[in-house]
């Protein structure tokens, strides 16, 4: 079964990021007090455990999930290219997945070859849009749902 693992944010841009047990993410702000949390396509960004790792192995060193600066870190699944369209639902949350999160330059910056290590496979994670508001806490359980049907 899949769970929520890890909750952070930044305040300030190019800031550090804040790790929290426990959040409300709204359809206006994202993840609370994210200073990029604003309505988008790439309102709050989500990184599997697993795919995170495997980066890491590639680089044969261990980096907190916080370098990869998302939002959230799930335990127990892996997202490619048939997740977007798909419905992440954590606790009561749903996010509607909309995309890649590309690696950046940010990442090179962070560890010399990071950037190239989070490219294969979405190991850099995925962009979401907030379906609507709810509290989140780390050990949630999460799971996969059908595409979004819009009406």
């Amino acid at each position: 079964m899949a769970s929520l693992l890890g909750i952070s944010y930044k305040v300030v841009k190019r800031g550090p990021m804040l790790e929290t047990s426990n959040a409300l993410v709204t359809t206006t702000t994202g993840v609370a007090q994210d200073i990029f949390g604003k309505p988008s396509k790439r309102q709050v960004t989500v990184l599997s455990a697993e795919q995170w790792q495997q980066a890491c192995d590639h680089l044969n060193i261990d980096l907190p999930w916080t370098t990869r600066r998302a939002n959230l870190l799930i335990e127990g699944l892996q997202f490619g290219a048939d997740s977007v369209g798909k419905v992440l639902n954590i606790g009561e949350l749903q996010l509607h997945i909309t995309g890649e999160t590309d690696p950046c330059k940010k990442m090179e910056l962070a560890q010399p070859g990071l950037e190239t290590a989070l490219t294969p496979d979405w190991r850099g994670g995925i962009t979401c849009r907030v379906l609507n508001d709810a509290n989140i806490n780390i050990g949630d359980t999460v799971h996969l749902t059908e595409q979004l049907t819009l009406i």
